[in-house]
């Protein structure tokens, strides 16, 4: 049956809903063959999936910790997806659900999600926004699939019920639970309506800011009585129109899209009981602040949440009644500039709780009575924290990521454990080789998959066993060039403003000759808390080092801003943005110049998104320091981006226009002297792309000359043919305007 078509399947499933739908189990292929090398990198290999070495993805440990899901594509062309399942114990992997040949619809199935139930005896997957239950059968050949849900409007935001019995989703912007047993479902909201009230979801600003792209609209009570859901009413919020022009006639896309200044959406937390349908609204208070994290006490007789004001400048932890809705504040966090939210806040079993804290300078774990109250840090001087990974389910350990406060110490980022129940326990660092670390960590075992990639190293992935021993290999993507071939790049410091060091990075071209003179190409960023400066492997830095082999040399360096300098040097950018990047920049270039083997004369210049902005900056700031600069999806007047991100640092547009108007690079338009390139997507949610036409209707009538490139049906993240073009595009620019005719050296 594995040939059997899924929508010939459904079809019989819909009729017979104890069918059995069989599945493969095997081991899991051996690791192909390496593919033909490419001698010089192309911009086709650079961007290969399998040149980031992260194919195998969406993984899932189930609730027992002894058994990991995840999705692997053999191929890297998505012809070969199949979810595969691996004992943490033994090593031995079985293949659960190939999806090549099988139809959703007239549709190739796709797995768009899954997760595990919490006894571990099914796993939940999502199929075109559609709801599937597979039960965990043993032996694995032979398990009855059934389809939940069947519907037009899409199945979103899909969650077990803590028993299981239960799964929660959003429809249609209204919340819903369902009955795995029976299907039957339960409708717990009625007025959700799309760019006007949405519940158990959240709008784009909290989506992209609050929750940082991994938005959270529903939490389940403890014992799964309960939901508290969020409710958005999104009537006072501006809208913009994203426009698709490939069409006949044109079609828009209304986005709901507060500005600097502009009102947001006002938000509500209620908390639905299923038994009686009816929903208590929180007393949270302030109506304008951002309710920015949520939890339940471990014994579901309160709720925690996380109120930031609108200024940003003060973050309340309450605890509110889950049936009155009254809320008392547990602890406050304030900063002259603004607090920066964290993923670092989670209760114990027995009512404490751990809160990630900037207050010393650096972002560090401190522990928390029941009551509020401070215990003591968790995590040690010198090292800053920039993820709670897990905590143990009897609360005994923890486990971070986090990286060195030293100089150039958070070029690495590392995952350590600590103690819980043994305050005097050493601080054990479980990843002490160089490079970016990460952790999936299953909290009842402690077993967790280790994620490895350096500046040089594309990913490789790993199950390491909680009690220490043999690591278990995980299948991995050979990229279709020879990494070890290629020229490594070179971590240093250089002489900053005010006597500061920056953090840098160097690669110099293949078959280096000192004797020569080599154009520049430097990366950057340049926001608060940002860093370019990392020992990471990336599709930029592969396209980095592709063009070392065309004979550039490649730079970045990092201003007194970045996340090398801690709270204080973020806060450097309070109220205007521009000069202290451009002061880095500026170091850069006397950096460069004081090479023997550095033509000053041609020093290219580009980023995306902040770092598109900050090229516009820079190169209208101080024109003629650079000859070239490639501006990818850059904001270009502050007043044009989304009111949460730009207020936490600018204040808002009516407290400091002239930070707003000394920081937007349409200020600056009519000193462009350097050879430019704009590029934007059309369909760009995050930087609208009227920012680019903005500038380019300033440069037009300042009388100037540049390039610009539009792509059609693109976001904020290019993807496919789009960012094929764009990455060719950006290499034949800099060959052309810094190497001309010459070509490389």
């Amino acid at each position: 049956m594995r040939t059997l078509s899924l929508a010939l399947w459904i079809s019989l499933a819909a009729a017979a809903p104890g069918l059995s739908l069989v599945l493969g189990q095997s081991s899991a292929s051996e690791q192909p063959p390496a593919p033909e090398k490419t001698p010089l990198l192309t911009v086709d290999a650079a961007l290969a999936p399998s040149a980031l070495g992260r194919r195998g993805a969406q993984r899932a440990w189930a609730p027992d910790g002894k058994r990991l899901t995840f999705v692997w594509d053999e191929h890297g062309d998505g012809k070969e997806e199949a979810l595969w399942v691996l004992d943490a114990t033994t090593g031995k992997r079985d293949l659960l659900l190939k999806t090549t040949g099988l139809k959703h619809g007239e549709e190739d199935f796709k797995l768009t999600a899954y997760s595990w139930s919490p006894r571990g005896d099914a796993l939940l997957l999502v199929f075109k926004g559609d709801l599937y239950l597979l039960p965990f059968a043993v032996p694995l050949d032979m398990a009855k699939l059934r389809r939940l849900t069947r519907t037009e409007a899409a199945e979103e935001e899909a969650r077990f019920s803590p028993d299981g019995s239960r799964i929660a989703f959003v429809r249609g912007f209204d919340l819903y639970t369902i009955e795995a047993a029976t299907g039957r479902e339960t409708r717990l909201t009625t007025d959700g309506k799309e760019n006007v009230t949405l519940n158990g979801t959240t709008d784009w600003l909290y989506g992209e800011e609050i929750w940082n792209r991994s938005p959270v609209g529903y939490w389940w009570s403890p014992d799964g009585s309960r939901i508290a859901y969020y409710h958005f009413d999104e009537t006072l919020v501006g809208v913009y129109p994203l426009v698709d022009d490939t069409l006949v006639y044109p079609k828009v896309e209304w986005q709901k899209y507060p500005t600097a200044g502009e009102p947001n959406p006002r938000v509500r937390l209620g908390v639905a009981d299923l038994a009686t349908g009816r929903t208590s609204w929180l007393e949270t208070g302030d109506p304008d602040a951002y309710l920015a994290r949520v939890e339940w006490t471990p014994r579901g007789d309160g709720v925690a949440v996380q109120r930031l004001n609108r200024d940003q400048n003060r973050l309340d932890l309450l605890r509110c009644a889950p049936a009155g809705g009254a809320c008392s504040t547990l602890l406050t966090e304030t900063w002259p500039t603004w607090v920066n939210l964290g993923d670092d806040f989670k209760f114990l079993p027995d009512g404490r709780f751990l809160w990630g804290s900037e207050r010393s300078g650096w972002r560090r774990l401190y522990l928390h009575g029941a009551d509020g109250k401070a215990v003591r840090p968790v995590t040690p001087e010198g090292w800053a924290i920039t993820h709670l990974d897990a905590v143990a389910a009897d609360g005994s350990w923890a486990m971070v990521t986090a990286y060195p406060t030293s100089e150039l110490g958070a070029v690495d980022k590392r995952v350590a454990r600590l103690r819980l129940d043994d305050p005097k326990a050493d601080w054990e660092v479980l990843t002490p080789t160089p490079g970016t670390h990460q952790a999936l960590v299953a909290p009842k075992t402690g077993a967790w998959v280790h994620i490895w990639h350096d500046a040089d190293t594309p990913a490789r992935t790993e199950v390491r066993p909680a009690g220490g021993g043999a690591a278990i290999a995980m299948p991995f993507a050979l990229p279709p060039f020879d990494v070890a071939s290629l020229p490594k790049w070179e971590f240093l410091t250089i002489a900053g403003p005010e006597g500061s060091r920056l953090p840098a990075r160097l690669l110099k071209p293949a078959g280096f000759d000192p004797s020569r003179r080599y154009p520049v190409i430097v990366y950057h960023y340049g926001g608060p808390g940002s860093q370019v400066v990392d020992n990471a492997w990336s599709t930029r830095a592969a396209w980095m080092k592709m063009m070392t082999q065309r004979g550039f040399i490649t730079f970045s360096v990092d201003n007194q801003s970045s996340i090398f300098f801690g709270k204080a040097g973020e806060d450097r950018d309070h109220r205007r943005f521009g000069p202290l990047n451009l002061a880095a920049q500026l170091a850069a270039v006397d950096y460069l110049k004081s090479l023997p083997w550095v033509d000053a004369s041609r020093i290219g210049l580009w980023g995306w998104s902040g770092g598109g902005y900050n090229t516009l900056y820079c190169l209208l700031n101080r024109p003629g320091v650079w000859k070239a600069g490639v501006a990818g999806a850059p904001v270009t007047d502050w007043k044009l981006y989304d009111s949460t991100w730009t207020e936490r640092y600018l204040d808002h547009p009516q407290d400091n226009p002239d930070g707003y108007r000394d920081s937007s690079p349409v200020t600056y338009s009519a000193n462009l002297k350097d050879r430019l390139l704009i590029v934007h997507g059309l369909a760009d949610d995050n930087v609208h792309p009227n920012n680019s036409i903005l500038m380019t209707d300033e440069l037009v009538k300042a009388g100037l000359q540049f390039e610009q490139a539009f792509y059609p049906g693109q976001t904020h993240s290019f993807a496919g043919l789009s960012l094929r073009n764009f990455f060719q595009r950006m290499t034949d620019f800099f060959e052309r305007e810094l190497q001309g005719e010459a070509g490389p050296p």
